[in-house]
Parts: structure tokens; C-alpha cells; sequence
């Protein structure tokens, strides 16, 4: 399971966990601007905006987890298994297979809300990439500085939802993840006070008892709110650093550790990486599970005007700075 979410001080920013039992063999992708684009239905794409994010290679192909262009649109894909329902091809629609989905609005798109335009004419099938490859079951969150939308492909067809709290986790669907925030307004980043029983002497034993009953278990639903909880009460200093820094302790609220979610056969779900990038400068941050130093690449220090992938793999080894 995976969560995403976005943050703004003086720049935009926009990540992901990814939580999996195990890694296809992601990478640092840069996608230049005539990298060829094979769709299945909508032809060759030559020319577009370039884009960085992580991504498995397949064939050649770039097969995005999560991406920001080069004019600051960024888009992530998670699990949405059980709910997430595609078409066949349908004539008169942009039909764009699962896997093509985040290349082909990210190539096009410089804002969100031209993302909600190109989404009038989609139509998103169930192609897989190949026999290796089975069609996965997602939805999507697509953000810019201005706002965020989630998308989802179900059995009553495409639903796209304002996504005013910049997150998204896995099921159940985003508009019943917003709802169940109602359960938890009551919370606070501040000490109660007593309305329990104001004739009863209760009082405040410890720091931070406004957050109590914010959920702390695994759930994609209790890592919805606890994210969203976290995100919207951050505070952080404006420059890089301080908002890099910022928003991977935003996503470290939800971390999986190895050995907490058991997912049979020996394996457990692990958080495998965790991005940030900031979507005006295009650079991309990211830390493994056995590396927890912070590493960046600048899309803009590669040639953008290729026609090559550009791929670094992940560093893994953990990083241990010795201080005497």
C-alpha cells in the first residue's frame, strides 16, 4: 500500500511512499522531450514536455510509480485494488491504457486544470503491458501549486474528485476517506480542556492529548487521516532544506516497517521508497528503506532536449555518517 501527498511553502513539492513486499527494480527516471512515446491506441507521441519520477523499466518503456514535468504538474498512482474497474476500447474516446496514464497527462498537461480537460475524453483500458505485467488496480492523484485532483476508474466509470487535503492513500474510495475525516474533527495540535465532566477534576497528564484518537495502525484508511492530520497542521522554515526536510516527516508518519504487516509466506510490506520533489525546480528526492540519507537529482543539470532515458538506480546501502 502506498500513501502521496503535497506540500507548498515557498515552492510546491509532491511525493510518495511506496509499500510493497518487494521492487520490480525502480529508478530515477528523467524522460526528455523527444523521448518517443509508443501509446497502444493513441499513437507516437515525439515531443512533450519532459518529466523525472520513479519508475520501472520495461522494453524501454518508462512505467511511472509517480512523476513531475518539467512545468510542475506532478501525478502518483497507488493501490485501489477491489474498486478500481477499466473499459475496452470506446470510439470516441482518448483511450489510454492504465500504464500510459501518467506519461500521457504529464506529457501534455501544465496545470491541473488542464489535466480536468484532457480527462473529459478519457477512457482508461485494461491493456496490460505484457503477459509479465497484469493490469494493476489504481487511482491517481494529480497536483500542481494550486490544488489537487484524485482520479478513479470504477464500474460506474471515471470519477474525478477535488482533493482538498493533498493526500491519497488505497481504498475505500477518496470521497468515504473525506467523509471519515468527520470522525476526527475533534482533534488538536493543542492541549483539551475538560468538557468530559466539568464538575470532575480531570486534567492533562502529557503533551499532546489534543491528537488522541488519531489512529496509528497500518489501515490505508487510518494512514489517510493521520497523514492528512500531519500535513495540514505542518510547520516548517520556507527555504529547501527546511522544506525537504519537512515533508519526508510528513510521509515518516505513515513509514511501514519491515515485520509490522505480515503479508504471508515470509514477506512483509515494507515502505520500499519514499519521494519528494520539488515540482518548480524539478528535483527529485528520495530515501530506501536501507538508506535513510536524503538523495536529489536535477532533472534541468540533464540534457532535456534528448531523446534517451535517462536512468539512475536507487542507492540502497545505508549511509552512516561517523562523527569522531
Amino acid at each position: 500500500m502506498c500513501t502521496a501527498a503535497t506540500y507548498k511553502t515557498d515552492d510546491f513539492y509532491f511525493g510518495r511512499t511506496l509499500d510493497y513486499e518487494f521492487s520490480y527494480g525502480d529508478e530515477v527516471t528523467v524522460t526528455p522531450r523527444n523521448f518517443l512515446f509508443n501509446f497502444r491506441e493513441m499513437g507516437q507521441m515525439t515531443s512533450h514536455y519532459a518529466m523525472i519520477g520513479m519508475a520501472y523499466i520495461a522494453d524501454g518503456c518508462p512505467l511511472y510509480y509517480d512523476a513531475v514535468n518539467e512545468v510542475g504538474l506532478g501525478m502518483a498512482g497507488l493501490n485501489f485494488v477491489g474498486n478500481a474497474c477499466y473499459g475496452k476500447s470506446t470510439l470516441g474516446k482518448d483511450n489510454v491504457a492504465q500504464f500510459e496514464f501518467i506519461p500521457w497527462i504529464l506529457s501534455q498537461c501544465d496545470s491541473v486544470s488542464a489535466a480536468k480537460t484532457l480527462l473529459e475524453r478519457i477512457n482508461i483500458t485494461d491493456t496490460p503491458f505484457g503477459s509479465e505485467l497484469p493490469v494493476a488496480q489504481l487511482h491517481w492523484i494529480i497536483a500542481d501549486k494550486n490544488g489537487a485532483i484524485t482520479v478513479e476508474s470504477v464500474k460506474e466509470g471515471i470519477r474525478i474528485y477535488d482533493n482538498p487535503v493533498g493526500v491519497l492513500t488505497n481504498n475505500p474510495p477518496f470521497d468515504e476517506q473525506m467523509f471519515n475525516l468527520n470522525n476526527y474533527m475533534h482533534l488538536s495540535t493543542k492541549s483539551p480542556v475538560n468538557t468530559f465532566a466539568p464538575a470532575l477534576g480531570l486534567r492533562t497528564y502529557s503533551r499532546g492529548m489534543g491528537a488522541l484518537g488519531l489512529p496509528g495502525d497500518l489501515s490505508s484508511q487510518s494512514r489517510f487521516v493521520r497523514v492528512a492530520f500531519t500535513k495540514m497542521n505542518s510547520v516548517s522554515g520556507t527555504g529547501e532544506s527546511e522544506s525537504v526536510s519537512q515533508f519526508f516527516h510528513i510521509l515518516g508518519s505513515v513509514d511501514q516497517q519491515r515485520g509490522c504487516c505480515d503479508v504471508g509466506e515470509g514477506k512483509y510490506e515494507i515502505t520500499i521508497y519514499t519521494s519528494c520533489c520539488n515540482a518548480d525546480k524539478g528535483i527529485y528526492y528520495y530515501t530506501t528503506y536501507e538508506n535513510h540519507q536524503i538523495t536529489a537529482v536535477d532533472m534541468h543539470r540533464e540534457d532535456l532536449d534528448g531523446g534517451e532515458l535517462i536512468r539512475y538506480p536507487l542507492i540502497r546501502g545505508e549511509s552512516i555518517k561517523m562523527q569522531n
